[in-house]
């Protein structure tokens, strides 16, 4: 149990990096579209506003995920889990769990060969700002991992709790 406390430390400190660099991005959105109000006004532009808005959008909400499922705040249809008696939801609480986190790994591994292949080949933005597209990819994919991990543990502090685990108790 010790080695899962610690293993769900380490799960939960990169949550939370995650969520601050969402919450930084969130920021970043907001200065950005500031700054190209702005510069339109002396009829001027930056000319990357909608592409790097949406690479921080995506990034932002892969990152911010992980924290989301953390603290509880994404939305379960419950309706089946209501039906049964509180000591036996643990089970379907660690099948989509596992199914869930089965499923963001498979997909990362195809990600992440995206990801290489755009690094090896040197693949940049068709903008002006010819931004490397392995670099938001990237982003994508440490959210994916993170989302990934946080499923794992708790998948793994089901198995600990079984029928003491409450979904609230993440």
């Amino acid at each position: 149990m010790r080695a899962l406390n610690v293993i769900e430390r380490i799960s939960k400190l990169l949550n939370r990096v995650g969520a601050v660099i969402a919450v930084l991005l969130i920021i970043y959105i907001l200065g950005h579209i500031l700054l190209e109000i702005a510069l339109r006004l002396f009829g001027h532009s930056t000319f990357i506003l909608d592409e790097y808005i949406g690479y921080a959008v995506a990034t932002m909400s892969f990152l911010g995920l992980p924290y989301v499922l953390e603290k509880g705040g994404l939305i379960r249809v419950s309706l089946l889990l209501e039906r049964f008696p509180e000591t036996m939801r643990w089970p379907l609480e660690l099948f989509s769990s596992l199914v869930t986190a089965g499923c963001f790994v498979w997909l990362s591994t195809f990600w992440f060969q995206n990801v290489l292949r755009s690094y090896s080949r040197g693949t940049v933005s068709e903008t002006m700002a010819e931004t490397p597209i392995w670099l938001p990819e990237s982003a994508i994919l440490v959210g994916m991992w993170l989302i990934s991990i946080t499923l794992l543990v708790r998948a793994l502090k089901i198995m600990a709790l079984r029928s003491g685990y409450s979904s609230s108790v993440n």
